[in-house]
């Protein structure tokens, strides 16, 4: 349920759902409140004055008993219960005046109109079951035990066209099942891979199973595993769980992984790792719910083309070669088991297919999901990550490409860059005057490194306040302790070490600086090339999609600020989450959407950035913050300079 909450002396007001952390809520609504341990109450900074409606206040550390009687609350520690309105106490500097403030401009992506970008879907999966009574045969009626089975899903079907059937190993297994059961079997009918095409009998169980029958959609990510389990008869969501790719020691991006693939056993032990994370998966999302991971039908996976060719147990050794081809594209039909994933040994696994080395079913299934492919309005798909996938088009053409944004958004050649995990810097605020930062962790918890999305809120305010200017070099004449000299240059001390779970000052130094600008630069300079590839500039654009887990905590107005989203209308951006897992899970609940993924591999043609000569030059001028080109980033240019 939605509360309100007013922010003075600020005037701003923002609604929240209930149970939110109140410094979080102030942090997203671009209110500074002054608070350097994360939320973790022990610093007492974020004191503030709940002059009307409840908050539900935790730990008390640091509040004395007068201060709370006289309405004082630690931000960090209050959770919103109700409408309420916020007063941020004054601060007042050495000399005796007060210190200004100034109301920054957020913006979270809006995911206001999914259904308009996603629509509905049936429930109608590739797979269902059929309870059987049948009658035994007698002397009178002793036709085979198959054409049994066949005459009996006929009458229970009058219209369908005879099935086909898995051979030799369903045969082996009928005559017993039928009698063991006493005739009374549940079918596992697999839809024809086209319309015209019949169904398939994949499995035969004894008893009356059919109100079990689940489906798995597996995101297969370089980083993170996701698992939705789904009960296919209602196609409602019963769990979901993730788990960090086994793979990771192994290498952190996939080209460290194909290296680590062309050592001796290392391609096996490549699949074996990634099939042991999703089994870790499987029973995290079955295990809870008392279902046996046997009773999953079907499983619908997505993953890049290179882990599409792990997980397969593929050689992916041409993929980083010139001229960059992959072992396939379409991936075949397979049984789960066979690759040692927990399930039946009748469960199929389906692959989106891939479009090239560098943009992999992952990025299918998303454009699959927000129906790119069947809207004439002209779109621009965004994943970012180590590496940027990007798309552009609507219903009549499609054209993608790839680009190595590097680990910056991930945590990675930052440093004290950390995955988006408890105690990662999420939010930063700093103050205009004093340059003191407001920071927000995950979870509440003591800071101990910036995740990508504390990277990209924190450079943005760094420049708002000329800490930095667009090059990423710190101001030097700057007399703060905060600003000071380091080991990469110089650098803007973010939680002092007695602050930090980690015992040391947490900083961001003018290297991260450099590697975030590099990041964002070679995101910026993807989209543009590919749109001057087709003729077209920012301004051409309906939408904006951004894809993935991380678009989640992107702050759209300061992606803008730095150069990574383009400055156009913010009504255009949509955010659309896990789009891959989306994908998987329309798939797998709806059987004709499902077929419609051949019209989206169909329509996308790929587009290698290496080879495009006006690449370098975008990649170039995006090298600033935001841009060299002030032109494309009004907002921006007059932010900055006020």
């Amino acid at each position: 349920m939605k509360k309100t909450i007013h922010f003075l002396p600020d005037d701003i007001t923002c609604e929240v759902e209930e149970g939110e952390n109140l410094l979080t809520a102030a942090a997203n609504a671009g209110v500074y409140i002054h608070a350097f341990c994360g939320g973790d109450g022990v610093c007492g900074k974020c004191k503030v004055i709940v002059e009307s409606g409840q908050v539900a206040a935790g730990k008390a550390m640091n509040l004395r008993p007068e201060e709370e009687k006289q309405g004082l609350r630690l931000a960090c520690q209050s959770t919103v219960i109700e409408d309420i309105t916020i007063r941020i106490p004054e601060e007042i500097a050495a000399d005796g005046r007060s210190l200004k403030r100034k109301p920054k401009t957020t913006r979270a992506i809006s995911a206001r109109s999914l259904d308009a970008l996603v629509g509905k879907w049936q429930v109608a999966p590739p797979v269902e079951k059929r309870f059987l009574q049948l009658t035994p045969p007698s002397m009178d009626d002793n036709i085979p035990d198959l054409q049994r089975l066949l005459k009996g899903i006929r009458q229970r079907c009058h219209d369908c066209e005879e099935p086909t059937y898995d051979h030799p190993e369903l045969l082996k297994r009928l005559p017993f099942i039928l009698r063991q059961a006493n005739w009374q079997v549940t079918v596992l009918m697999l839809r024809g891979k086209r319309a015209e095409e019949p169904d398939r009998i994949i499995a035969v169980e004894p008893g009356d199973t059919s109100g079990q029958l689940y489906g798995l959609a597996l995101d297969i990510g370089t980083t993170t595993i996701c698992g939705v389990l789904l009960d296919l008869n209602t196609g409602t969501v019963i769990g979901e769980a993730s788990a960090y790719n086994d793979q990771i020691p192994c290498g952190e991006d996939i080209i460290s992984r194909i290296i680590y693939s062309q050592r001796p056993g290392g391609l096996a032990d490549l699949q074996a790792k990634v099939v042991a994370t999703t089994n870790r998966v499987i029973e995290a999302v079955c295990t809870p719910r008392g279902i046996d991971p046997h009773d999953i039908s079907y499983i619908m996976a997505a993953g890049n083309t290179t882990m599409s060719h792990l997980l397969l147990g593929l050689d992916p050794k041409f993929i980083r070669e010139a001229p960059y081809v992959p072992t396939c594209s379409q991936f075949p039909l397979t049984r789960a088991a066979a690759l040692g994933i927990a399930a039946h040994p009748s469960v199929r696994l389906f692959l989106y297919s891939s479009v090239a080395s560098f943009v992999g079913g992952d990025i299918v299934a998303g454009v699959h999901a927000c129906q790119m492919y069947k809207s004439p309005e002209l779109t621009l798909f965004i994943d970012i990550g180590t590496n940027g996938e990007i798309v552009v088009g609507n219903e009549d053409w499609l054209v993608c490409a790839a680009c190595s944004a590097g680990p910056a958004f991930e945590g990675g050649g930052i440093r004290h860059g950390m995955r988006a995990s408890r105690g990662a810097i999420e939010n930063f605020h700093i103050h205009p005057e004093t340059l003191e930062p407001m920071i927000v962790t995950i979870g509440q918890a003591k800071p101990c490194g910036i995740c990508g999305s504390g990277l990209i809120s924190t450079v943005s305010e760094l420049l708002e306040a000329g800490v930095i200017d667009q090059q990423g070099k710190f101001n030097r004449a700057l007399d703060n302790p905060r600003v000071r000299p380091g080991l990469d240059g110089y650098e803007y001390v973010m939680v002092w070490g007695r602050d930090s779970l980690v015992g040391e000052d947490i900083v961001i130094t003018e290297v991260d600086l450099d590697n975030l600008i590099r990041a964002k630069g070679a995101m910026y300079a993807g989209y543009e090339t590919l749109l001057e590839s087709v003729g077209m500039t920012f301004a051409d654009l309906d939408r904006v999609v951004l894809a993935g887990n991380f678009g989640a905590y992107i702050d759209l107005e300061r992606g803008i600020c730095i150069g990574l989203l383009p400055d156009i209308a913010r009504e255009k951006f949509f955010y659309l989450g896990n789009a891959s897992l989306l994908g998987c899970q329309i798939s797998l609940t709806d059987h004709v959407r499902f077929r419609e993924r051949v019209e989206v591999s169909r329509l996308m043609t790929n587009m290698e950035l290496a080879e495009n000569p006006h690449f370098m030059n975008n990649y170039m001028a995006a090298l600033f913050l935001p841009h060299t080109n002030m032109e494309l980033f009004p907002t921006v240019r007059d932010k900055l300079l006020v």
